[in-house]
């Protein structure tokens, strides 16, 4: 197939490409390569993939109406990975109208997209902090999420929206996939494991948000890149059995499905250091702070959905990630654990 993977030189979409690659898919990689971080990172993860004759970049902003418009015109893509946003709790709270740009306006373009073009199958990125002040626990995609704690969660909450109108006007399939904290090797500068990993090797204290009281369904990427490809293969298709008189969330009378894709093991942030501690052979000096602002206290996923329905089980436990994540960094940026 012919797959435009949106975000491409990013973490998870560059992972993602690399997977559809290995298999033959013909992948054409959009990305705009802003510097929300390094983009000496975006630039390496792209030279990985231009090592296959299989991968095209193009550089573009979603928000570029026209330039989507002709992109979708010209390539007549099978599928499309949406992959790309501006991503960032915090940030979200410094610099709104960015989100609106990359996952608003830019989302609508790509809907658009598919739309007018025959694109078989949408699967597009929302994220856990769409649950917000809902505190029941696991997390499921059968309830409300009407309570969003960061603006960067309202944006992805509207692009579950949106993407409900589009399956529902045009027949649009539409596959909507709710992150659960990512992490591994070439992952972003700006989350937690590598804002720690960087901190301890340069004996400098890490910032430990909720005095440490977080959960978090850590997710190894190789999971997460699995569930989308999966997700990508199995079309959405409408629920026969959906009732308006009890409307289910995660999914509807259109070709529209949402689910969770997490490792269902929450893992005390205190733990999750620990092991990293374990791995660099270095011990963190720990500044205990408050609950930030927009961040939620714990997050579990519920997976049910989308064990039956693509088969998706994640296999890496933390301990095995968090070492696979620190044996990258040590090669990519130089350095060497303590000695044991």
């Amino acid at each position: 197939m012919k797959i435009l993977v949106t975000g491409a030189a990013g973490f998870i979409g560059s992972h993602t490409a690399t997977r559809l690659l290995a298999r033959g898919d013909e992948v054409v990689g959009l990305d705009n390569l802003n510097e929300y971080y390094d983009v000496r990172l975006k630039h390496a993860r792209l030279d990985r993939l231009r090592r296959d004759p299989g991968f095209r970049f193009v550089r573009m902003d979603l928000a570029d109406r026209d330039g989507m418009a002709k992109l979708f015109r010209e390539e007549k893509f099978h599928r499309v990975i949406n992959l790309a946003a501006q991503a960032g709790v915090r940030y979200s709270i410094q610099n709104p109208l960015a989100y609106v740009d990359s996952n608003v306006v830019g989302f609508a373009n790509v809907l658009e997209g598919c739309r007018h073009n025959a694109v078989e199958h949408l699967v597009y990125a929302s994220t856990s902090s769409v649950y917000g002040a809902n505190t029941k626990m696991p997390f499921s995609v059968h309830q409300n999420v009407d309570h969003p704690l960061s603006f960067y969660a309202a944006t992805k909450k509207a692009n579950e929206l949106m993407a409900h109108t589009y399956s529902h006007l045009y027949a649009l399939p539409v596959t909507g996939l709710r992150f659960f904290t990512v992490y591994g090797p070439w992952g972003r500068p700006d989350m937690a494991l590598f804002l720690f990993t960087k901190s301890i090797l340069a004996g400098q204290p890490i910032d430990v948000f909720n005095y440490g009281h977080h959960r978090r369904d850590f997710t190894y990427v190789d999971d997460i890149v699995e569930g989308v490809v999966r997700a990508c293969d199995r079309t959405a298709a409408p629920n026969a059995a959906w009732d308006s008189d009890h409307p289910d969330p995660g999914s509807a009378r259109g070709p529209y499905r949402l689910y969770n894709i997490g490792n269902n093991r929450p893992v005390e942030l205190m733990r999750y250091i620990e092991v990293l501690e374990e791995c660099l052979g270095r011990k963190a000096e720990k500044n205990l702070l408050p609950l930030q602002q927009g961040d939620v206290p714990d997050t579990w996923a519920d997976i049910d959905d989308l064990t039956r329905d693509v088969g998706y089980t994640p296999a890496t436990p933390v301990e095995t990630g968090i070492r696979r994540f620190v044996d990258w960094y040590l090669e990519y940026y130089g350095g060497k654990r303590a000695s044991t």
